[in-house]
């Protein structure tokens, strides 16, 4: 079974999935190997992977611990080709659709095309957009791009709709790392309803039950990474992971 093909029957199964994105650059690497040890007894569905900026010399050496002690998928977000990691089970090979920058609509994905395949992993094409926060996120002052706003609904559609016609497998919807503001409801339910590719939403979710409102609102996958950056609460992290599996409530 392929990583994509797992992403699918938990969203099947558990009515959407839980990410936790877990970032090299934030925090002690204990830290990092303690919730990638705990990830799958927590209900986490996978391991996001991933930063906009990367400062250390070891992103690969603690990607490596991280996919040593998951016991869950773990999946590469890679920001530059320099971050393909031959440490995880597939890389979301993104192009930054809501953007006009060729390096991330295509010069980035150039250069790490034949790092995947040379590493053997699976790629997944993700079709990236930056939607509009009330701060500048690290991603779109990095990337030089302008998110979409959130109010307009019909551009963030009509770009989601060119990524399935490409022929990407999913849509990855962004405020942003430290985001002020998530993703609106409204968005993400216009969008579900209008493509018909699985629906990642992240950036700016703070709480368990905006993870529960992303997902009945439309998205199959929540990531959520800042809140546990500096803490190791398990009880919170299998509850944040928990509102993203509504059908297992029901079971509950």
């Amino acid at each position: 079974m392929t990583v994509f093909d797992y992403l699918v029957n938990i969203r099947e199964k558990k009515g959407g999935g839980f990410f936790l994105l877990l970032d090299p650059e934030r925090g002690a690497v204990s830290r990092l190997i303690n919730l990638a040890e705990n990830a799958g007894q927590c209900e986490v569905d996978a391991i996001l992977v991933g930063n906009s900026f990367t400062l250390r010399t070891d992103f690969h050496q603690v990607t490596r611990e991280i996919k040593a002690h998951s016991s869950c998928p773990v999946i590469l977000f890679p920001a530059v080709h320099s971050q393909i990691s031959p440490y995880v089970d597939a890389v979301l090979y993104t192009s930054l659709i809501s953007g006009r920058n060729p390096d991330y609509l295509i010069e980035e994905q150039v250069r790490g095309a034949p790092m995947i395949k040379e590493y053997g992993l699976e790629p997944i094409p993700t079709g990236y957009m930056l939607i509009e926060s009330d701060n500048k996120t690290s991603v779109q002052y990095i990337s030089r791009t302008m998110p979409i706003p959130a109010e307009k609904a019909d551009i963030v559609s009509a770009h989601a709709l060119a990524a399935q016609y490409l022929g990407m497998k999913l849509i990855y919807m962004e405020a942003g790392s430290g985001a002020v503001s998530s993703v609106p409801e409204r968005l993400i339910q216009w969008v579900a309803e209008y493509v018909d590719l699985p629906l990642i939403v992240g950036g700016g979710i703070r709480t368990a039950e905006a993870v529960e409102r992303k997902i009945r609102a439309g998205a199959s996958f929540v990531v959520v990474g800042q809140q546990f950056e500096y803490e190791n609460s398990l009880e919170k992290l299998k509850e944040f992971a928990m509102a993203a599996h509504p059908r297992e409530q029901v079971k509950a």
